[in-house]
């Protein structure tokens, strides 16, 4: 055979085995999804995440047809998580359901064993938080105010802790932006999670904590927490009686708590995609979930995948730059 004739032999082959490729992914996105979804939450059970994820889970599996089967996976602030999405196979039956720190990673460590924008797609952001972080102590603490916060710090001979739910962990980054604003030095200890944090102030074992208010309302109802402060850029209406932070003694302090995206491992096909995402969206605007969403101060979203990519891009910026205002330190 001529070396012409072998040449387009060649390109029939490619193009048969190209043809198949496509009618494979096809027929998967036609008969997806037929077994049960893994949704790996990488933190620890009791936070926002997780009773976030139960929420929209129970309700888009309604749409799909399938269930999703819940998985903690808690650690490094959401990275060993991320890492068992990224390494899963690209077929749309691995979920990543994560937090605001899979932006914030990449300017905390300097060697993720991941690259987060190549190596993830976003299916969606679910929901943005529109209310802000709630500023905790032991209801037995002397501290009631934020002007108890800022006098004890300033003359006490240790600096006062706080909880976070882990380096690089939004929690920590409004804890570090709080003490740059006011002044005074605070001493972090991270945890595996924002529920640890909140029970390490709970026990005692820290002096505050800042969570997002969905995480601490019950307990603060309750009497076991007291919310000395708010960050949000007016009261939070679930807890009329708990002043911003600009009120309490910082003027112009505010941040608003962050944003929960679905991912799945890059190179998962388009059209698996979009059928993840149209569940996701039929579940965040469903009249149930909206209203624990609202309730937990979170705006329902459900972006469309290009949308939360062009999002998920922009905040990887925006948290580089925080950090580096912060004075952080990359681990």
């Amino acid at each position: 055979m001529s070396a012409c004739g072998r040449g387009k032999q060649r390109t029939r082959v490619l193009l048969a085995l190209a043809g198949l490729v496509a009618a494979g992914a096809l027929q998967a996105g036609e008969t997806y999804p037929d077994r049960p979804i893994r949704m790996i939450v990488p933190f620890a059970a009791g936070g926002t995440v997780m009773v976030v994820a139960h929420t929209i889970a129970g309700e888009a599996q309604r749409h799909l047809g399938q269930q999703f089967v819940i998985d903690p996976r808690p650690g490094a602030n959401g990275i060993l998580g991320t890492q068992l999405v990224v390494n899963a196979n690209p077929d749309g039956y691995t979920v990543l359901a994560s937090s605001v720190s899979i932006a914030i990673n990449p300017a905390i460590y300097r060697k993720l064993p991941y690259d987060t924008l190549r190596d993830l797609t976003p299916v969606t952001v679910l929901a943005l938080g529109s209310a802000g972080y709630l500023l905790l102590a032991h209801p037995s603490s002397a501290m009631r105010s934020v002007k108890d916060i800022l006098a004890l710090a300033r003359s006490a001979g240790k600096p006062l802790s706080y909880g976070s739910g882990g380096v690089g962990n939004g929690t920590h980054l409004i804890a570090e932006l709080f003490s740059r604003a006011a002044g005074i030095r605070l001493t972090h200890v991270p945890y595996k999670g924002v529920a640890p944090a909140m029970n390490a102030t709970l026990g005692g074992e820290v002096d505050l904590t800042f969570v997002p208010p969905s995480a601490a309302v019950a307990q603060v109802k309750a009497g076991t927490l007291r919310a000395i402060g708010f960050t949000g850029p007016s009261r939070w209406a679930v807890l009329p009686d708990v002043p911003t932070l600009s009120e309490a003694g910082l003027p112009g302090f505010q941040r608003e708590a962050g944003w929960l995206p679905w991912l799945v491992p890059a190179k998962t096909p388009g059209d698996v995609i979009a059928k993840l995402h149209a569940a996701a969206y039929q579940a965040v605007h469903a009249p149930r979930v909206r209203e624990i969403l609202e309730s937990g101060g979170y705006t329902p979203l459900a972006s469309p995948p290009g949308e939360a990519r062009k999002f998920m891009r922009s905040q990887v910026e925006l948290f580089a730059d925080i950090v580096r205002t912060v004075g952080i330190q990359p681990e």
